[in-house]
Order: structure tokens, then C-alpha cells, then sequence
């Protein structure tokens, strides 16, 4: 069995460079937070692509999956939305009147607090979300076809271990709203 030559990636030419103008330097941080970043930046560029075949942005398909994720009858609060989905409010107000002028969701005053709203997903809404969702997992898969099953979850431990030294919580709610991908 012959083995396989380790190959590169932009992040080894650049940990190369730095190793060669600054060998005082360990980069190897930079070799981790570069690929973490990169592929973030790779993977949301093939999410959208996917997402675009059905004339979906990410975001539309992050508030959709929220309340989906949420289950029956897929309704939240403004306020249990905006931190699910980690966005301001303002912007969660922008997204749900963009989403209710296309028929995905509906607003309504909570009858036990009439000063809170309500959001649910349409019977197109609802019908439209469990279909993105089978596409964007198979979508995901491909991504991540290059790994064995050992590998992804040692991955996603090792990610996990990450975010929560990052202070990562249950809701997002680390260090202040940061958008993300709720859906996901």
C-alpha cells in the first residue's frame, strides 16, 4: 500500500511565509483560525447556492427553520425568534414582513399577552420549509462528503470544544447577538 502525499492548502502557504519571515513566531493558530474561517466562508457560499435553486436566501431559510425546528404548530414569539435566530430585532422586523408579503409566515397578537406578537409559519410556509430542509441536508452532505462518519463527529466535537471556550450558548446568546445559521 502506497501512501498518500499530504496536500496543501492556501492556509499552509501562508503559515509557510510567516514561518519563513518570522521564525521567532509559532503560526499554528493561525493555521487552525484560517481554515475555520475559510471553510466557513466556502460553506456559505455553497449553502446559498443551494438555497438559490429554490429562490431562497440563507437568512429567509434560517427564520423558516426556526420556527419549523420550533415544532407544531411552529409558532414563537418575536422575542424567542430574535434569539433563536440571532438577529436585533429590527432586522427580525424586516424579515418577517418579507417573509409574510410572500405567504411564509403570519403575525398576530398573543391573546394571553397582548403586548407580545406571535410568529408561525403558513401551510406554505410550513410545506416550503420541511422541502428546503431535505435539500439543504443533502446539500450539507456533499460538503462534507470528503469525511468518514469517525471523522465528522470527531470534528464536531472538536468544534464544539471551540465554541464553547469561545462562550458559546444554548440561544446564541454568547458575548451578544452575532448572525448565524439557525437553521443549521
Amino acid at each position: 500500500m502506497t501512501e498518500q502525499q499530504p496536500q496543501h492548502d492556501g492556509v499552509d502557504h501562508i503559515t509557510a511565509q510567516w514561518r519563513a519571515v518570522r521564525p521567532d513566531l509559532d503560526p499554528s493558530p493561525m493555521a487552525v483560525i484560517g481554515r475555520i474561517s475559510r471553510a466557513s466562508r466556502l460553506l456559505e457560499r455553497g449553502i446559498k447556492e443551494n438555497l438559490t435553486v429554490h429562490g431562497i436566501e440563507p437568512w429567509e431559510f434560517d427564520v423558516l427553520a426556526t420556527l419549523l425546528r420550533s415544532g407544531p404548530p411552529h409558532v414563537l414569539t418575536a422575542g424567542e425568534l430574535s434569539s433563536a435566530a440571532m438577529v436585533s430585532s429590527a432586522a427580525l422586523t424586516n424579515r418577517i414582513d418579507h417573509l409574510e408579503q410572500k405567504g411564509l409566515v403570519e403575525r398576530a397578537v398573543d391573546p394571553a399577552h397582548r403586548r407580545r406578537v406571535l410568529i408561525s409559519l403558513t401551510d406554505t410556509g410550513r410545506e416550503l420549509a420541511n422541502r428546503l430542509v431535505e435539500h439543504h441536508l443533502t446539500g450539507e452532505e456533499r460538503q462534507l462528503a470528503g469525511l468518514t462518519a469517525d471523522e465528522r463527529d470527531q470534528l464536531a466535537g472538536l468544534l464544539r470544544r471551540v465554541l464553547l471556550t469561545l462562550g458559546d450558548q444554548v440561544g446564541g446568546q454568547a458575548g451578544g447577538q452575532a448572525g448565524g445559521p439557525a437553521g443549521r
